[in-house]
């Protein structure tokens, strides 16, 4: 039987799947990447797909000017909504999943950069692959922009700087601000990369703040990324991979 295959969007080569990644070939997926930074044109089918993951980006939502692809994949979504493909969003993924629902995002209105404690509704309790966070647990992200959910979709964690932190439509599109997805050798990257130092000049934010929070911090972090990435994965209806004996 042919594995399962997902889609992938990147954006740029330091925003990967990160610790998604060896979950998913763990559990017998295919990976199919599409990075738009390198081929801004590409339009692939969504034939044949089980699922498609949107990941991160510097860029903003909204800015379809500089950047045409966005208004390529904000189709796709749309496309991959009404064939009900389960879909998980990601920083800027998140916020093209909410644009192609409906929703508003605004620029620069909420900036959160490093460690910072999300608080789960009564909806996100409950709900089946969010309930591996406590009432408030300590996530880390990188962004910018804020998220305006339109009616319809259900609202599952916010922030004390930004209202929308994670969201479900129906019951198999989901978006998350914050970055699940990063270890600490991701994060260390993060802090080092010339696109990212930016917003260090100002003096406000210090990077040895963050790095230094990383030694307590990345082992519950990495703790829940396993546990709600798994809960996401076992949605789906995988068939146990055969073991390949070796030939004589």
């Amino acid at each position: 039987m042919a594995r399962p295959k997902i889609l992938v969007f990147q954006h740029v080569p330091y925003e990967p799947l990160g610790t998604l990644d060896p979950l998913l070939k763990q559990a017998g997926f295919r990976l199919r990447y599409v990075n738009f930074g390198r081929n801004p044109g590409e339009r692939p089918p969504l034939e044949g797909y089980v699922a498609l993951i949107i990941l991160g980006g510097p860029m903003n939502a909204d800015d379809v000017t500089t950047y045409p692809h966005l208004a390529t994949e904000l189709e796709l979504i749309q496309e991959a909504l009404q064939r009900d493909i389960s879909i998980m969003g990601i920083c800027l993924g998140a916020q093209l999943l909410a644009k192609a629902l409906g929703g508003t995002i605004l620029a620069d209105a909420g900036r959160e950069i490093g460690w910072h404690d999300v608080e789960l509704t009564d909806a996100g309790i409950s709900d089946q692959v969010l309930s591996t966070f406590g009432q408030r647990s300590q996530v880390f992200q990188w962004h910018d922009d804020v998220i305006e959910l339109p009616p319809g979709v259900v609202h599952l964690a916010r922030s004390e700087r930004c209202a929308t932190q994670a969201f479900r439509y129906g019951e198999h599109a989901y978006g998350f601000q914050f970055h699940l997805e990063a270890d600490g050798a991701l994060i260390e990257r993060w802090l080092k990369v010339p696109q990212h130092q930016a917003v260090f000049a100002d003096g406000q934010l210090d990077p040895r703040h963050i790095r230094d929070r990383i030694k307590d911090a990345i082992q519950p972090l990495m703790t829940l990324s396993n546990n709600t990435f798994s809960r996401w994965i076992e949605r789906f209806d995988l068939q146990p991979r055969k073991l390949r004996l070796p030939s004589r």
